[in-house]
């Protein structure tokens, strides 16, 4: 066995994981009906034998308007006991086990969410398309304690940790971005005034977390583009959550709707994403993307520990314990991010492409993830499920030719 402070345990206020490593919520596109299936259990399951300290279910919608996908969480009595089975799983395999909790906000279609779609200010959403409206102030209450309640159904499926998104351009991070936040009342305006709705939605967590559960939130060091959150605000978002008392804060970068490729780095294979695309629902997106794919969604440069330089900036400012995400893949830069004062680590891609690829690093068998940065998995999971392209099958040609260039790309 590989002698490594990755496999020493770490806290998240009471809870312990057995080594620093935790699978990030990626979303899986598994919640087929909104609820568990047989395929979120094969996965996150596989992921706990195969040695992570903790598994972290996907962007679960705290209610119907939340949701921006079939296949996404929804919060409800009803899911409990899929959730408690996937829960008690887990924990028999040694691994802890986190759900991500969040609002897509204006990121989704009446046909998704029930009802024109929300946001901190209204306006029009281009990839649904639809039009969206404002969050009225008197319906901030009942969304707090969807927040809450969601917590509380954590705890009943079993679950140790909450993560609650608050970054990459969904509702939380819309309140907090200038780009997204157009309102003139008591939750637009200042930086005080944008971080109203996360306060309350975190002291609310915090209550119904109690002193038994880990506390996790997600959220941007920077938006990614000129008119979204730069450092010096989110640096105070972070000291703000701190004072709130979370205790553990993942720190992301980009906004879905204006920066997407910023989260994951790399491009976005076009070609494979309108592949999956249904023709009948999407046939305009699918032409937009054949037309203009690479104007809609610009690559950003990938290399492995993209946000490290960024995040020393964070573990200089805050104390509460930091979890580092993105572009990790080898024992050597996951070593580097532990060594800089962090401590956790989150991965997504390289656990997609091998479910024990912690065990393999731990044993020795290996030093780097066999992921060669093609993001086939990214393209696929907005309409499919979540999946490596070595375990897709027979893929057509021209899918294959854009995840061979990908990889000869990235891979050097």
């Amino acid at each position: 066995m590989i002698d490594s402070k990755i496999f020493t345990p770490v806290s998240i206020g009471p809870v312990t994981l057995r080594n620093r490593v935790i699978r990030s919520a990626a979303f899986e596109n598994m919640a087929y009906g909104n609820s568990p299936s047989q395929d979120l259990y094969d996965y996150h399951v596989a992921v706990a034998r195969g040695g992570v300290g903790m598994t972290t279910l996907a962007y679960a919608s705290v209610n119907r308007s939340g949701l921006s996908f079939d296949g996404q969480l929804w919060m409800r009595d009803e899911i409990v006991p899929a959730l408690r089975r996937i829960t008690d799983e887990v924990h028999a395999a040694g691994a802890k086990t986190s759900i991500q909790l969040g609002h897509c906000g204006n990121m989704t279609h009446r046909a998704t969410c029930g009802c024109t779609p929300v946001g901190a200010s209204g306006g029009f959403n281009l990839y649904s398309p639809t039009f969206v409206r404002g969050l009225r102030e008197d319906e901030i209450p009942a969304l707090v304690e969807d927040f809450g309640r969601a917590v509380e159904l954590a705890r009943k499926a079993g679950f140790d940790c909450v993560e609650i998104h608050a970054g990459h351009g969904y509702l939380i991070s819309q309140f907090l971005s200038p780009y997204t936040n157009r309102r003139h009342d008591r939750f637009g305006g200042s930086l005080e005034n944008r971080m109203r709705l996360m306060q309350l939605v975190i002291r609310r967590v915090m209550q119904a977390a109690g002193d038994d559960m880990g506390v996790l939130v997600k959220m941007n060091m920077h938006d990614g583009f000129r008119r979204g959150m730069q450092r010096e605000e989110c640096l105070e978002v972070a000291r703000e959550l701190e004072r709130l008392g979370v205790h553990a804060l993942v720190l992301s970068a980009g906004f879905v709707s204006k920066a997407p490729m910023e989260v994951m780095r790399g491009a976005m294979p076009i070609r494979t994403l309108a592949h999956y695309m249904d023709l009948r629902k999407f046939w305009w997106l699918k032409a937009m993307l054949h037309l203009a794919g690479r104007v809609m969604i610009p690559t950003v440069p990938y290399r492995e520990g993209y946000f490290l330089e960024d995040a020393k900036v964070f573990r200089q400012a805050v104390s509460l314990p930091l979890v580092y995400v993105g572009g990790l893949t080898s024992r050597q830069k996951m070593e580097e991010v532990l060594d800089a004062g962090f401590e956790g680590l989150q991965m997504a891609r390289a656990l997609i492409h091998d479910t024990d690829f912690v065990n393999k690093l731990h044993r020795g068998e290996l030093t780097c993830s066999g992921c060669r940065h093609s993001n086939y998995c990214i393209g696929r999971m907005y309409t499919l499920e979540m999946r490596c392209n070595r375990c897709a099958g027979e893929l057509p040609p021209a899918l294959r030719r854009e995840i061979d260039k990908a990889e000869a790309r990235w891979s050097r």
